[in-house]
């Protein structure tokens, strides 16, 4: 009913920036908290930021002052501007949006996963 394409991933050197993009499409009523995630290999996936309809945000500790979450609620659309990136932070990075549906359910969704490889 509802799918997340991400997109803007890629190869940086350390102390570069990349840009995610994450859009949601289908069957859309309201869209939710809309977040970034990460799963480090041999680990859970771990939240990098999340951001509200209200666009409060939250950020992960490693990534506090380098990593900005936005969002476009008219385009359902969420952002992740990365900069100052560190060879860490190397990992596929996957968009998740609580959304309501047209038939009025409420679910989590992710999307396929963005790779992001920062080279030292």
């Amino acid at each position: 009913q509802v799918q997340l394409v991400e997109s803007g991933g890629g190869l940086v050197q350390a102390g570069g920036s990349l840009r995610l993009s994450c859009a949601a499409s289908g069957r859309i009523f309201r869209t939710y908290d809309m977040g970034w995630y990460r799963q480090p290999p041999g680990k859970q996936r771990e939240l990098v930021a999340a951001i509200t309809s209200g666009a409060s945000t939250n950020y992960a500790d490693s990534v506090k002052g380098r990593f900005t979450i936005s969002r476009d609620n008219a385009k359902n659309t969420v952002y992740l501007q990365m900069n100052s990136l560190k060879p860490e932070d190397t990992d596929v990075y996957y968009c998740n949006a609580d959304v309501l549906t047209t038939d009025w359910s409420r679910t989590a969704y992710w999307g396929q996963g963005t790779q992001v490889t920062v080279s030292s």
